[in-house]
């Protein structure tokens, strides 16, 4: 992932162009977008931060997953922040960024670690993370954030975001087992 995104930072704005999340193009039909824009941004230093976050996320969150696995989270929580902004947040005519994706992975990752091991740090990470959220939406983002990445922080893909993944692990059993990517096959004492 943190290659592909670094790939289409190359891209540029044409890159960006063609696969940002577009309000009147996904009414047109280029449902795409609402996952594409989650792999573009808005110029290297949000690439970075987005390229940081990942790389977070894989130092607090170790999990074992397969890569079918990480496709499987990425495209769901990718699609379900997309369609959270496309369906609930009507002023939003473009947007660009990993951020709601990555607040969703984090919510699958430290929420495992909580039900699995009890773990109290993994707990404090993830009583922040929604601590932050709500702050965002009630208070706003600092400045600060928005002169670094160039643009600004749309809130509501981190609440989407999460949402998605909070969704997602409920569905698919993430936070009370590791996730594989097919079913186990049955032994012989099951019954087929």
């Amino acid at each position: 992932v943190m290659l592909l995104i670094l790939l289409l930072g190359l891209g540029g704005e044409t890159a960006r162009e063609a696969l940002r999340f577009e309000r009147e193009a996904i009414a047109a039909g280029e449902w795409w977008r609402l996952l594409s824009c989650n792999f573009v941004h808005l110029g290297w230093w949000h690439l970075f931060l987005n390229e940081m976050g990942l790389l977070v996320l894989l130092l607090l969150c170790p999990e074992p997953l397969s890569g079918w696995v990480w496709l499987r989270r990425l495209v769901l929580i990718g699609l379900g922040m997309g369609a959270g902004l496309y369906f609930f947040v009507p002023s939003t005519h473009w947007y660009v960024g990993m951020s709601g994706v990555i607040h969703g992975l984090f919510l699958l990752g430290l929420g495992r670690q909580i039900v699995a091991s009890r773990d109290l740090i993994a707990a404090a990470c993830l009583a922040f993370l929604v601590g932050k959220v709500a702050w965002e939406l009630i208070v706003g983002v600092p400045v600060s954030d928005e002169a670094a990445i160039g643009g600004s922080v749309l809130v509501e893909s981190h609440l989407y975001g999460s949402l998605s993944a909070l969704i997602y692990g409920l569905i698919f059993g993430a936070f009370t087992r590791t996730e594989t990517s097919r079913r186990t096959p049955l032994t012989a004492e099951e019954p087929k």
